[in-house]
């Protein structure tokens, strides 16, 4: 928050207006953006005129451990403006260690966050603004309602996902849902004091509750560069997700080895009678190796499933930090 004081009709008075204006701090991720950051702080601080009136404005980049030149030109855009600040990690941790980073550092009253990529428009923070200070949400979050310039596939895989997640947990994800979204500094605490290692933001932002308003609106696309998320990215990040919010397929798992265990013996008993009522001879080697290579995936499935719990269990005893600071400003 910054208070502006200043006299009141004669200068050698000594009663003064104070005049309080918050602070509004952007955290936006990067990773390889050399080309989108500086068109990203070009449309920002543009929209950002508007609110000036209204509040002042900090813009956070986290360099993800970039590998071309993103820390550099966030160096000169800090030099360029006094409002930009910016954290560079050690290595690439993620866009889950880039956002946590950003709350953790980030002062302001309202916080928002935003890829720099520019498929977050920023033409929306005024209205997210005014529905925060004058319909009193506690977050406005965006979704996208067309999936235009993706691939089908991608999109096929992501609604059946949606799906799904909202099928097996309790913490409801909606369809389209972005990581763009409008903060006050009370949703941002309580997601501080969620400290798990394995982070899937999604569910977080749904899972500590608060007053949110959805706005739509109609994919973009990107300004400048490349996705950094593949499909295979994608697919373990939703892995990511089903196993933080969900443990049904833990309960899935034992309850399919239950029913084996039913078929295996109904099976045993029909073999048995047929052999001792009919004269049938039991199936040789093609059926044993059949039912021996179902069994095994089956088994080697449920294995799975209760490794990947394990698998994250262990991660988080480890106590390792999210990310590592290599510099900031």
């Amino acid at each position: 928050m910054i208070l502006l004081a200043f006299p009141i009709g004669n200068p050698c008075e000594t009663s003064w207006k104070v005049i309080c204006m918050k602070l509004l701090s952007l955290i936006v991720p990067c990773y390889n953006e050399e080309a989108a950051a500086p068109l990203f702080y070009q449309a920002v601080t543009e929209v950002a005129q508007t609110l000036a009136h209204r509040v002042e404005l900090e813009i956070l980049f986290v360099d993800d451990g970039s590998k071309d030149n993103t820390l550099q030109e966030l160096r000169t855009l800090s030099e360029q403006d006094s409002r930009v600040h910016y954290l560079s990690f050690s290595r690439n941790f993620g866009k889950e260690a880039a956002m946590y980073a950003g709350l953790e550092h980030v002062k302001g009253d309202y916080v928002a966050i935003m890829d720099v990529d520019l498929q977050d428009p920023p033409s929306l923070l005024p209205q997210m603004m005014d529905l925060i200070e004058g319909e009193g949400y506690d977050c406005v979050a965006t979704r996208r309602v067309t999936r235009k310039g993706e691939p089908p596939i991608r999109s096929f895989f992501a609604r059946c996902f949606y799906r799904i997640i909202n099928k097996i947990s309790q913490t409801e994800i909606v369809d389209g849902a972005r990581d763009y979204r409008l903060m006050t500094r009370q949703m941002v605490d309580a997601l501080l004091q969620l400290k798990e290692r394995n982070r899937f933001s999604k569910g977080l932002f749904s899972w500590v509750g608060f007053r949110t308003k959805w706005l739509e609106y109609e994919n973009v696309e990107r300004v400048a560069g490349e996705t950094k998320w593949s499909f295979w990215k994608l697919l373990l990040y939703s892995l990511d997700g089903i196993v933080a919010f969900s443990t049904l397929p833990l309960a899935l798992s034992s309850v399919l080895g239950i029913i084996l265990c039913f078929i295996g013996l109904i099976w045993v008993c029909v073999i048995v009678l047929k052999t001792l009522i009919f004269g049938d001879p039991v199936a040789g080697y093609p059926s044993l190796a059949c039912i021996i290579i179902f069994l095994g995936g089956i088994q080697l499935f449920c294995m799975g499933i209760l490794g990947q719990y394990l698998a994250k269990t262990y991660l988080e005893t480890k106590g390792r930090p999210v990310y590592l600071v290599k510099e900031e400003k």
